[in-house]
């Protein structure tokens, strides 16, 4: 099999109800992104969404110029070869951002589980059929809102609740108490201030953690600070997780496991290097025993690769999803099935549901069907 064209959508969806407040440098996302949709010889097609910051144009371009020509006229199966040939061209002249190649390794994936006519999980070697999901806050507003918000998901079955804080200390705090005072004690919790604080803050902030029996304590300081989250880690009581934006998975996060770095580690389909890549890094967490929890890739079209990599992973309890749900509930035929706290996996081949390409049509987006051609760029702004 030969992929004899790809097809790169640069699309902006401008979500008219996300507030600027929700990012915390008070710019909101208006949820810009790819779709690349690979074709073979053999009339088998495969589409995914790719993660683009907030510059589609830019990303596209990316995956225009450096992936589109790499891959055409490969083979989709011969996926670890084009990820170790891949690997030393970006060393050498690429360095392309971490979410680039991750939906052309997906679509490598994809094509080879239709090929084989198997649901993604099942191809890739499946653990289970459901896993349990939790909700992923943005950045709220009051340590009321952030308790509303675990309210609203514990009622509606979701096994854990995740608070992304201002990263302002008292704040944080307060924000961190309320919910728990809301919840309860028995609900599991977790923090991911997302590297906000000084090392002395951190440990002051990890020890109150603790005592309000909090699940485990994500990004307090940046994941490539090594030095800073190992003395956590040694220092505190509570897992301390991380590495999800550490480049070059699964050889940066062997020296994060083996120097003890972090307690447990992450790895998603968008910005780790694609499905190869994170099941690479949570086989290598497995053969430490330690866990590897699938980090959140916001679109749904990538949750759902993701949901499949968890099915085939022991080692990750949950799949994350940001919250508001509905937010990020876009570009899917039919939503994934979330039934008493748990994700369950579609059974038909491949990713199991199609993508929404009526909804995809209607975005603002430039779409490149040749490697060489001119940008051309088309607007139609449509809002949720």
């Amino acid at each position: 099999m030969k992929i004899k064209d790809i097809h790169i959508r640069m699309c902006r969806h401008k979500q008219s109800v996300m507030k600027n407040s929700e990012m915390r440098d008070g710019k909101r996302s208006n949820l810009e992104f790819l779709v690349i949709t690979f074709e073979t010889d053999e009339d088998l097609s495969a589409s995914t969404f790719g993660f683009a910051g907030r510059g589609a144009e830019m990303a596209g371009e990316i995956a225009n110029s450096i992936f589109k020509p790499f891959f055409l006229n490969k083979d989709p199966l011969y996926r670890e070869k084009h990820w170790h040939e891949y690997r030393m061209a970006d060393r050498w002249w690429n360095h392309a951002p971490i979410y680039s190649y991750g939906p052309f390794d997906i679509n490598c994936w994809l094509l080879s589980a239709l090929k084989a006519e198997q649901p993604l999980y099942k191809y890739l070697g499946a653990y289970r059929d459901t896993v349990p999901i939790y909700a992923s806050s943005l950045v709220l507003d009051s340590p009321d809102a952030y308790a509303k918000e675990a309210l609203e998901y514990k009622a509606r079955g979701f096994n854990a609740y995740k608070l992304h804080p201002p990263g302002n200390y008292d704040f944080d705090l307060e924000a961190h108490i309320a919910v728990r005072k809301a919840v309860g004690n028995d609900f599991k919790l977790m923090s991911d201030p997302v590297a906000p604080y000084t090392f002395e803050q951190a440990l002051r902030f990890g020890r109150e953690l603790e005592k309000l029996n909090y699940y485990w304590y994500e990004e307090p300081l940046f994941d490539e600070n090594f030095h800073g989250l190992r003395e956590l880690t040694r220092i505190l009581d509570i897992p301390i997780i991380g590495t999800e934006v550490i480049a070059k998975h699964p050889y940066s996060v062997a020296e994060c496991i083996s120097t003890r770095v972090v307690d447990m580690v992450r790895a998603d389909v968008s910005w780790s290097g694609g499905i190869t890549a994170t099941m690479k890094t949570a086989h290598l967490a497995e053969s430490f025993g330690v866990q590897c929890e699938i980090h959140t890739a916001i679109y749904h079209p990538l949750e759902l690769v993701n949901l499949h990599c968890c099915a085939a992973i022991k080692n990750s309890e949950f799949f994350e999803v940001l919250v508001p749900y509905e937010y990020f509930n876009f570009g899917l035929k039919q939503p994934i099935r979330v039934e008493n706290g748990l994700a369950h996996l579609p059974n038909k081949p491949g990713l199991g549901i199609d993508l929404d390409w009526d909804f995809i049509d209607n975005l603002s987006l430039i779409h490149i069907s040749e490697p060489t051609r001119p940008l051309y760029i088309s607007y139609a702004v449509f809002c949720l």
